[in-house]
């Protein structure tokens, strides 16, 4: 990168600083600020002044300090290596930089390459000399690691001239390719890409898969489609880090990039301490042999929150093209719009609600579009998607304030979680009446095909009984439930079974934590025909008390419980309910 001095420092006004006599910058160049060389990215051109706002801290900084064009917008380094590693919000590995500063206290100016340039990687080839190549196509392989194999994708549209197999580091020559102008065009392991411009692709597809993340009460009532996306508002304490968690580790996707985008320190390193300890359940390795983390607590620098979320869908997009299915962790975007708010202030901007900035909504709308499932470049039919969850930190829990309804606006999955039930401890504390999807009517084919037709009748008799026990409860409060008729008083004892013992759901349970759409559907089976079998009780006589002293509420209660390699047990509890209603229809008749 060639940089050269073209001006300097006029004003330092916190991660905002000013820079005279920069004729030629343009809009979201990189460029290096003072003399320890601080990277920053102008932001806003007026002649030949500029507003840099800097990724590092700008205490100490005075005018007249020189500052550097590198004539190139803020980028992100995509190759092999970027699994298993940790990068500040401007992709530097944090480990390196802790290595080369000698201490865990980051000095400024640091510059480290993200891709580590000491590792060769065995290069495998797809292509040979003389094929046409298009953008996009793959043009050989490297094994990132135990669980992802890395697709080389080719960056033009041309002839392939030479293409050698062996091992290199990522800034190595591989090949040559000569597009149709007649240019040759060097190939290496690893290019570049500006946060700030999509990649391309050939088509967006319909939203008709879903995410399978192993929670019942997201998979049956609210689900979330691949290449969808979704936003979890709630309070402090109601498990919005613990969801995401949760959804890194068990939601069929391949590769996860977790954005840690201005949360507190100690939740950041909760995340660094415990991910590399998880094991993945679908390989049984480590699940960071998947996962890259992006760590831009609220300590750090400002600016560098805000390109946090940018470097995570760049490198999120570029696994998209390889033809894998990404799930995207946002912890939070409320710290990524205060960080507009900061820098807005600074820049002297007309504020919006509540200090916020006037174009908040368009700059969230701009991040959560860049989900979707895309039929990807290349001659191949590869189909890959980036699935985006964001968790929002509104003030006390209130979601009218302007992040929280700027993302309703623009997500198609809401998960409310709600302060009381995580008090009751009710997890994941989601409300159910709140919450909604509007990829249900998008996802009931894949539910009928691959799962049952009867699914998608269960999920609506369901949420029906949810919705009669809300209306029920001011009748409850006022004359108690043994007022009610029993009819009702049935459906206030299955609404109960399906919160505590279906909707309920233990991250930290070994059994508990996943439960697959097939086990879901069971359940939903066995409660619904309970349900049916009360009903018909009633109408034969059968005393409403006697059936909430029925023993075979116990079964049903553990049936999360019950292992995925014993299904057929939980099966087994439908013949038990009809042997214990029959025995109380018996004695009755007799």
């Amino acid at each position: 990168m060639t940089t050269h001095v073209k001006g300097k420092l006029a004003s330092i006004s916190g991660p905002v600083v000013t820079a005279k006599g920069l004729h030629g910058a343009k809009m979201y160049e990189l460029v290096k600020v003072g003399e320890e060389k601080l990277m920053g990215e102008i932001i806003r051109l007026v002649g030949d002044s500029a507003t840099i706002q800097v990724y590092e801290d700008t205490s100490g900084l005075k005018p007249n300090e020189p500052v550097e064009l590198t004539g190139n917008p803020l980028v992100v380094e995509l190759g092999p290596g970027i699994l298993k590693n940790i990068y500040d919000g401007i992709q530097r590995p944090l480990k390196e930089i802790e290595d080369k500063a000698k201490s865990p206290f980051i000095s400024r100016g640091i510059e480290v390459p993200a891709l580590d340039r000491s590792i060769k990687w065995k290069f495998i080839p797809l292509v040979k000399k003389g094929d046409k190549v298009e953008k996009g196509d793959i043009l050989g392989t490297v094994q990132e690691t135990e669980v992802i194999v890395h697709k080389i994708l080719s960056q033009y549209d041309g002839e392939i001239t030479e293409i050698h197999e062996g091992n290199y580091t990522v800034d190595e020559r591989i090949g040559t390719i000569v597009d149709v102008n007649g240019k040759h065009h060097e190939v290496r392991l690893s290019h570049k890409w500006p946060v700030r411009v999509n990649r391309p692709y050939k088509t967006k597809l319909q939203p008709v898969i879903p995410l399978i993340t192993g929670m019942r009460v997201i998979d049956t009532f609210f689900p979330i489609a691949k290449g969808g996306t979704a936003c979890v508002p709630g309070p402090f304490g109601s498990g919005k880090t613990v969801t995401q968690q949760s959804l890194a580790k068990w939601s069929d996707t391949q590769v996860v990039v977790y954005i840690g985008c201005g949360e507190r320190g100690n939740e950041m390193t909760e995340v660094l301490t415990e991910f590399p300890h998880l094991i993945d359940p679908y390989s049984k390795k480590p699940l960071m042999e998947r996962t890259t983390l992006i760590a831009n607590t609220s300590n750090m620098p400002v600016a560098a929150r805000e390109a946090s979320i940018y470097t995570g869908i760049t490198i999120a997009e570029y696994y998209r093209d390889m033809g894998y299915d990404v799930s995207l962790m946002a912890d939070s975007t409320s710290r990524w719009a205060e960080a507009l708010r900061e820098i807005g202030g600074r820049l002297e901007e007309m504020p919006g609600e509540e200090g916020y900035p006037a174009y908040l909504g368009r700059k969230l709308a701009e991040f959560y579009e860049r989900a979707g499932r895309v039929e990807t470049l290349g001659k191949d039919k590869r189909f890959g998607s980036v699935t985006v969850i964001g968790a929002v930190s509104p003030p006390g829990g209130d979601i009218s304030e302007p992040v929280s309804q700027n993302t309703l606006r623009v997500t198609k999955v809401y998960l409310a979680l709600e302060a009381a039930l995580a008090y009751r401890r009710h997890f994941p504390a989601f409300n159910w009446l709140r919450s909604y999807s509007l990829y249900i009517d998008t996802l009931e084919d894949y539910y009928s095909e691959k799962v049952s037709p009867e699914f998608n009748v269960f999920r609506k008799n369901m949420m029906a009984i949810l919705q009669k026990e809300s209306e029920l409860q001011e009748i409850v409060q006022l004359i108690g439930p043994d007022a009610l008729p029993q009819k009702e008083q049935i459906i206030l004892h299955t609404a109960k079974i399906i919160r505590e013992d279906y909707l309920q759901q233990s991250a930290f349970h070994e059994i508990d934590t996943y439960a697959s759409l097939k086990k879901q559907y069971i359940m939903l089976k066995v409660i619904w025909h309970y349900h049916e079998k009360c009903l018909s009780a009633l109408e034969k006589g059968i005393n409403a008390k006697q059936i909430f002293n029925m023993k075979v509420k116990e079964r049903i209660a553990r049936m999360k419980e019950i292992p995925e390699s014993n299904l057929s047990d939980i099966e087994k509890i439908i013949s038990e309910i009809d042997t214990e209603f029959s025995v109380m229809l018996s004695a009755i008749n007799a």
